[in-house]
């Protein structure tokens, strides 16, 4: 049996309006199209859906039947396309997302607000991890993608340059370098570091920068989180070198910040796997992340 899904609305608008010329210009066509419409799915089915008479149009026992039952079929077809039409229109739809701890902590909180202002249908769930998880999950797609610091290198993923980031210094108030309203890296040397450690993807340049201005690091600690770090820099443990979208510091503590000169810079990208595109809510949050200034000075 060969019914088309146009025969049988071009039918059940028929025997709703109970009219064929009614039914035709509701629906666009022409009273012999939506006549040779209804004669087409009499032959597929081989029975009479209608009697027609100069007068009026009467449903048959068996057109009174499958108007009930095509109606609901027809009613939860429609459901169905309307909520993939929604799903490609951005709407709807759960979008997992995973970001280095510094850039989760200062970046992603606005954009999950503005996704839920803009996007209310889509869920937007957030993952804080260390930048080689973050890679991990975008990879094994575990999340749609991943906000790490760059450059990546890896040729099964796509990636996006978002934002330039720099270094500061963090040190308690009465530090002496504390005095300065910026701070060279060679000044660092001699002074005990309580640094980030080597799961974040600010290290490797922060040591590059140390080893390029002549500085003998003289790390202490080496930590996961920067809220660990300036709780250890609060006690006097040592300074340290932060990236600015680490900030911002803890509300009433005696710890400051001084611009680290010259100026280090590190690159905020969005990456994704190259063999799997984006669904529609995905696309739209990735486009929303892109809308963040392109340095952090301007979040300040």
């Amino acid at each position: 049996m060969n019914v088309t899904l146009r025969q049988l609305r071009v039918f059940i608008e028929v025997a709703r309006l109970q009219s064929f010329s009614r039914a035709g210009s509701e629906i666009g066509l022409t009273q012999s199209a939506v006549s040779r419409c209804v004669r087409e799915l009499e032959a597929e089915i081989g029975l009479k859906l209608i009697d027609r008479t100069t007068r009026e149009v009467q449903l048959t026992d068996v057109g009174g039947n499958l108007v009930a039952s095509v109606s609901r079929l027809l009613g939860d077809l429609d459901d169905a396309l309307r909520e993939i039409r929604e799903i490609g229109e951005q709407r709807r739809g759960r979008v997992m997302v995973a970001a280095s701890p510094t850039i989760a902590c200062r970046l992603m909180p606005p954009i999950v607000a503005a996704c839920g202002k803009q996007y209310p249908f889509i869920t937007l769930g957030l993952r804080d991890d260390v930048q080689s998880d973050v890679v991990r999950k975008v990879k094994s797609g575990e999340v749609d993608f991943g906000v790490i610091i760059g450059p990546v290198s890896a040729d099964d993923l796509i990636a996006e340059a978002l934002m330039t980031d720099s270094f500061c210094l963090v040190s308690r108030d009465d530090h002496p370098l504390a005095g300065r309203s910026e701070v060279a890296w060679r000044e660092l040397e001699g002074e005990r570091l309580v640094l980030l450690d080597h799961a974040s993807g600010s290290r490797p340049i922060i040591d590059a920068a140390l080893e390029e201005y002549g500085v003998s690091a003289n790390v202490v600690q080496e930590l996961g989180h920067p809220s660990t770090v300036y709780g250890l820099v609060q006690e006097g443990i040592g300074v340290s070198v932060l990236p600015w979208l680490a900030m911002p510091l803890p509300a009433g503590s005696s710890l400051v910040t001084r611009a680290l000169v010259p100026r280090a810079e590190r690159t905020v990208e969005l990456v994704r796997r190259r063999d799997r595109s984006l669904s529609p809510a995905a696309d739209a949050v990735w486009n929303l992340i892109h809308q963040v200034p392109g340095r952090t000075e301007d979040l300040r």
